[in-house]
């Protein structure tokens, strides 16, 4: 039974997969983690996608685990890719889902303007309320800011080009809902276009929040993907 690591993405924590970790735990051998400065773990340094891939790789050697299959929502996907480009052989499969790739100027400048904290407290407290509860004892706040500055510096340059992602050989399904507004159909594809071994798919009615999507279109998704 091949390996399956599920990863969380910006904002996230392993405990938005508690239920469908549940669900797929009958076929699949299934293991979540928290990337630093999330869930409640501590971080001393700045975030990073490199950081993050840093944190995967010592998770995978921790529990002796290689040619794993990993879901990646979101940044979780991005980081799977970064994976595959720095330590081909820890990985068989990709899935990414919702996975940002457009890291140009105008794109990062749109996201920065949806991750300030006080903002948020302040218009959305009820989502404020649940990532204190998600992050604790860790400030979410400092969590956000660290986001952000991570995206600033994706779009000064610190992300995957074009020409690297190119080099990937492993199987990706890029997957992408129909309702999600974080995230272009038109950058989906640019990259499934691209990989020499990806397949596109619109997943109906989906949303980009994880949290908005029902367990069983994911497991649907992960599955079929996997067959």
């Amino acid at each position: 039974m091949t390996p399956l690591v599920l990863l969380h993405g910006a904002l996230g924590s392993k405990k938005q997969f508690e239920v469908l970790k549940a669900e797929l735990d009958a076929d699949f051998e299934v293991y979540t983690l928290n990337f630093e400065g999330h869930g409640g773990t501590p971080s001393l340094h700045e975030f990073s996608i490199d950081l993050f891939t840093e944190n995967l790789i010592a998770f995978l050697k921790e529990n002796n685990l290689k040619s794993v299959n990993i879901f990646g929502y979101s940044m979780g996907g991005y980081v799977a890719l970064n994976l595959a480009l720095k330590k081909p052989e820890l990985v068989d499969q990709i899935i990414t889902l919702g996975t940002k790739f457009d890291w140009s100027a105008e794109a990062v400048a749109k996201e920065l303007k949806m991750l300030n904290p006080d903002k948020i407290e302040e218009k959305v407290p009820k989502f404020a309320a649940k990532l204190k509860q998600d992050h604790s004892p860790m400030d979410w706040k400092e969590m956000m800011r660290k986001t952000a500055a991570m995206m600033q510096r994706m779009g000064e340059g610190q992300r995957l080009e074009l020409h690297q992602l190119a080099q990937i050989q492993h199987n990706v399904m890029t997957g992408l809902g129909t309702e999600d507004t974080m995230v272009t159909e038109a950058e989906s594809k640019q990259v499934s276009d691209l990989l020499q071994n990806a397949s596109f798919i619109a997943l109906p009615e989906v949303p980009h929040p994880i949290d908005k999507i029902e367990a069983k279109t994911l497991l649907t998704f992960i599955k079929s993907s996997l067959s």
